[in-house]
């Protein structure tokens, strides 16, 4: 199925061009940017909810302590969320995140064993059953996975999209070799149309990223009864009807043959696009994309 696949590196969009300075024709059509899934951004998720994982039972966690051989040791968690430890004994750790355990171990050692304690964890095998849920929803972090939920039910659990929201979503899940894969899924196609396919079983230690979509921002001046910015998400785009519409609509008086769109170039110039709205309307053009930036100008007629 094309809205799911699961791809191992994710390429960068196309890169906006145009050309050409005053001209009477459409300009060239702008290809819509979306914020696709890096390496680095991969990792970054990865780091998030390594920082965001709440420790449990049977996980297994790697301690050290700088130049204390003695405190250097892998432990599992027991079921009553603790572990054991030479000097300081029985220490409860469950429910804190890697960061929370080694500032709790440092306060413990410091106070009557070990002058300035310098404590590493690492979570060498993640048992607890979670899901760290990222990105643009109302409550990020990490979530336990009780009994069998499907990629709606996590998203609602961490207070639904929010208004940044993409029109993806990112899973990240490793394999039993230790490689990870992503699957992607549509949102509109799993929110919006309903496609029960894409509402996948969630897995342990899955990692749900929804990435942020930027805005873009264009301006409509001039004989429009609305005048000012206009604003969309940037994987949908905005064209040059839905622009105007946004605006108000054509104000009484307006020229629809002599709209002008201002938009600057890869080098800072100002390039200018002579469009007829009328034709755009009618069909004889098709509507245009507009970019970041451009300012649609609606003249008055005088005739």
């Amino acid at each position: 199925m094309k809205s799911v696949t699961r791809v191992l590196a994710i390429g960068l969009a196309a890169v906006l061009a145009c050309g050409g300075s005053l001209l009477s024709e459409t300009p060239p059509q702008a290809q819509t940017q979306t914020q696709a899934q890096t390496p680095a951004q991969t990792k970054e998720a990865q780091d998030l909810f390594v920082r965001a994982y709440r420790i449990g039972p049977e996980d297994i966690l790697e301690i050290n302590v700088f130049e204390v051989d003695e405190m250097n040791r892998t432990v599992r968690v027991e079921e009553d969320g603790t572990i054991s430890l030479p000097l300081i004994g029985r220490v409860a750790v469950g429910g804190l995140t890697q960061e929370g355990v080694a500032q709790k171990l440092t306060e413990l050692l410091q106070a009557g064993y070990i002058k300035n304690p310098q404590v590493t964890i690492f979570i060498k095998e993640y048992k607890s059953r979670q899901v760290g849920v990222l990105g643009a929803v109302e409550t990020p972090g990490s979530y336990q996975l009780v009994g069998r939920k499907t990629l709606m039910q996590m998203l609602s659990m961490a207070g639904g999209l929010s208004e940044t929201a993409g029109n993806e979503v990112l899973i990240l899940r490793e394999g039993p070799d230790g490689e990870t894969s992503t699957i992607r899924i549509d949102l509109r196609e799993l929110w919006v149309d309903g496609n029960k396919a894409l509402n996948i079983p969630i897995e342990p230690n899955d990692v749900i990223n929804v990435p942020v979509d930027r805005e873009i921002r264009v301006f409509v001046t001039g004989r429009v009864n609305n005048p000012g910015p206009i604003t969309a998400k940037q994987s949908e785009g905005i064209t040059l009807l839905q622009a105007i519409a946004g605006a108000g609509g054509l104000a009484e008086g307006a020229k629809q043959a002599g709209i002008t769109i201002k938009r600057k170039g890869p080098g800072g110039q100002e390039q200018m696009f002579k469009v007829s709205y009328r034709d755009v309307v009618r069909g004889k053009r098709m509507d245009i994309r507009l970019q970041e930036g451009d300012v649609v100008v609606v003249p008055e007629s005088f005739w």
